[in-house]
């Protein structure tokens, strides 16, 4: 039976890593200890030669050594004399080596030999050694300076002090002292210290030891038990799936600080966004930053940045229980957003065509019957009042057809109109409505009309004023459209005026049906204008009406001009006042060449017969240039008094249907939006 072959497998990175880490603290610890024993060694030699010097100085400084050398120096002078021709025993029993032997001993030293001018021994612990040459060369002692030296003699290793011994009375030098240690005593010093530090030795190394196992530990948390090789594909897939999907990616670790942004979420979202920023200094929107401190598995939210539309939602990444972080997707939604939106106004249109259909198939069974009844005159009276009326003339009371000649918005105000209506609800257009050139940014026109005119309705139809009426006014000057929409409704909760244009905040009741929840229409109206370098704001912010002042009965507000004022001067009082107005500007969204007569390049003007109810007398619309100078004041006198029931005209409208912003704003306009 063939045996299964083992195979070798590679040890994991925590074990290599403590591995190494434990051979870099031994060799790390072992070098610092080998040089701790070279020190201690060279320091203990040092200090045994210090006490030898010191041994030598003083057996070479007594006066009785002095004069023996003294006495044996000059002996040697004569033939057959010195120390080399006595016998041993003469030289053993002296008084000079029985001195020796005493500071020997009392000192512990080796050897403490005392020699005359020509190198031979005077005293030695051995007898035999006596009347000898010492070993070692004494002639730096001789002539008259101390050396310290290590030297191998015949009494082994020692640790040498040579010092000169003079004459009595002089600087000559007649001999030398010589102490020596053993180096085993060094040695034996050396190795009571090198015990003493294997404890600190051992200590360090286990410590050593230890903080390679809790750093290798610590490393297995931070990679999550990965290994190099798994970390580096991860790495690969990581770059490749972040920079290769079309939504923008935002990670944060858990001090919500950034640690992934792909290039798609820094483009989305107009953040740097760089690896280390405290998500607070990003910059983001109150509604992403809400939607980050309240993450929510997968629920998308609906935010405006800039003038994008974006799905955003968030999400707490955790990993063994462990919270990792917070990952944010952003999803681009503009387009989308755009085309529902003008998928709702198709929508819309195309109710309020069917319900023309019945209409007209209703109106043409009548003047079937006539005809068939043999009754032309009658019929001919009945398509005169339809031609008079038309469809617009139903669904937006007072409206000319000349004041707007964009066919798309008027059959957009014209669907408005029709919904409004099935809601109970009259949109009606301002008498200062004239824009005669085409529009050619219709999908942002239409967004903030739609939204404005909406907002407008739910207003009117949630109020307690009747009749429930919308106004909306159109003034185009050169290229820009002036949008105002007035509602009757009970205006804006003061809570919310101060936040209306945030993201998420809502004058309705939330809509469980919006997977992304309300809140969205004003800002992205707002930003649509902004994009452009207009503005939309809020001019006057309403009220409810007041008890007892019969406020709910009528669309005139207390305090409104008009009621009794329009009534004493005769004049017919058809104006939507007391609820919300909003101001739109829009640069750049209509043509700029008109075939009308009498334009120009100046404002949408046109001509109009005199006293036709719809125009001034002189037969032009009042409108000045924008720019400085007096058409200024023009502006603003039109905009504030077009309500003052004290125009010339005989018209529904005040001012004889001058083009103006709707009364209910008056001098509420901000200058960005009454240019």
């Amino acid at each position: 039976m063939r045996r299964r072959r083992r195979v070798w497998r590679r040890p994991r990175l925590r074990t290599r890593t403590v591995l190494l880490q434990c051979a870099v603290v031994t060799l790390v610890v072992s070098t610092a200890f080998g040089a701790f024993a070279y020190d201690s060694e060279q320091r203990l030699t040092r200090e045994y030669q210090q006490r030898a010097l010191a041994v030598a100085r003083t057996v070479a400084g007594e006066p009785a050594v002095r004069a023996d050398a003294d006495r044996w120096s000059a002996a040697a002078e004569r033939p057959g004399g010195g120390a080399a021709h006595v016998s041993r025993t003469v030289l053993a029993g002296s008084p000079l080596n029985a001195r020796a032997e005493e500071v020997r001993r009392a000192a512990g030293a080796l050897f403490v030999v005392v020699t005359d001018d020509r190198g031979i021994r005077l005293t030695h612990p051995d007898p035999a050694q006596l009347g000898r040459p010492v070993s070692t060369d004494p002639s730096v002692a001789l002539s008259g300076h101390e050396e310290l030296a290590r030297h191998h003699a015949h009494l082994g290793e020692e640790v040498v002090a040579k010092v000169p011994v003079r004459a009595p009375g002089s600087r000559e030098v007649v001999g030398e002292a010589n102490v020596g240690v053993s180096a085993a005593a060094v040695q034996a010093a050396q190795t009571r210290v090198l015990l003493s530090g294997v404890g600190w030795l051992v200590a360090a190394l286990l410590v050593g030891l230890a903080a390679s196992v809790l750093l290798a530990q610590r490393w297995k948390r931070l990679t999550l038990g990965l290994e190099p090789e798994e970390l580096a594909t991860l790495v690969q897939e990581h770059e490749a799936v972040l920079h290769g999907i079309g939504e923008g990616v935002l990670a944060l670790d858990a001090g919500d600080r950034v640690t992934v942004a792909n290039d798609e979420v820094r483009r989305l979202l107009g953040v740097d966004a760089a690896p280390g920023t405290p998500v607070a200094e990003l910059g983001l929107t109150p509604r992403v930053r809400a939607v980050l401190r309240r993450p929510a598995a997968g629920r998308a939210v609906m935010a405006v940045v800039r003038e994008r539309v974006l799905v955003v939602s968030a999400r707490t990444v955790r990993r063994d229980g462990r919270r990792l972080g917070t990952l944010l997707t952003v999803q681009d939604r503009t387009a989308v957003e755009s085309l529902t939106r003008q998928l709702d106004a198709v929508r819309t249109m195309s109710g309020a065509l069917r319900a023309q259909r019945h209409e007209f198939a209703n109106r043409l069974h009548v003047l079937f019957g006539l005809l068939r009844s043999g009754q032309p005159a009658e019929a001919t009276g009945y398509l005169e009042a339809l031609l008079g009326s038309g469809p617009l003339g139903e669904t937006l009371p007072d409206f000319d057809d000349k004041a707007l000649r964009d066919s798309s918005l008027r059959a957009f105000l014209s669907a408005k109109a029709a919904a409004a209506r099935e809601r109970e609800v009259t949109l009606v257009l301002g008498g200062g409505t004239w824009v005669r050139r085409t529009v050619t940014s219709p999908v942002d026109v239409t967004t903030v009309l739609g939204n404005l005119v909406d907002n407008a309705v739910d207003a009117a139809r949630s109020g307690r004023r009747v009749p429930r009426r919308v106004e909306v006014e159109l003034i185009g000057l050169e290229g820009e459209l002036l949008i105002t929409v007035a509602d009757s409704g009970d205006g804006v909760d003061p809570a919310r005026r101060a936040d209306l244009f945030d993201e998420g905040v809502s004058t309705k009741e939330p809509d469980s049906a919006a997977p992304t929840g309300r809140g969205i229409g004003l800002p992205l109206a707002r930003q649509v204008a902004r994009a452009r370098g207009g503005d939309l704001r809020l001019t006057d912010p309403g009220a409810p009406p007041q008890a007892g002042t019969g406020d709910a009965a009528t669309a005139d507000g207390p305090g409104t001009i008009g009621g009794a004022a329009g009534e004493a001067a005769g004049e017919p009082d058809d104006r939507v006042t007391g609820g919300a107005v909003f101001v739109a500007r829009l640069p750049g969204v209509l043509a700029d060449d008109e075939d009308a007569p009498g334009t120009g390049g100046g404002p949408d003007v046109s001509p109009s017969p005199a006293g036709s109810g719809s125009r001034t007398p002189d037969g032009t619309a009042s409108i000045p240039h924008p720019g400085p100078g007096p058409s200024t004041s023009t502006a603003t006198n039109t905009a504030t008094g077009a309500r003052s029931g004290t125009g010339a005209g005989t018209g529904t409208r005040a001012g004889a249907g001058t083009p103006r912003i709707p009364s209910s704003a008056r001098a509420d306009v901000p200058p960005e939006c009454a240019t």
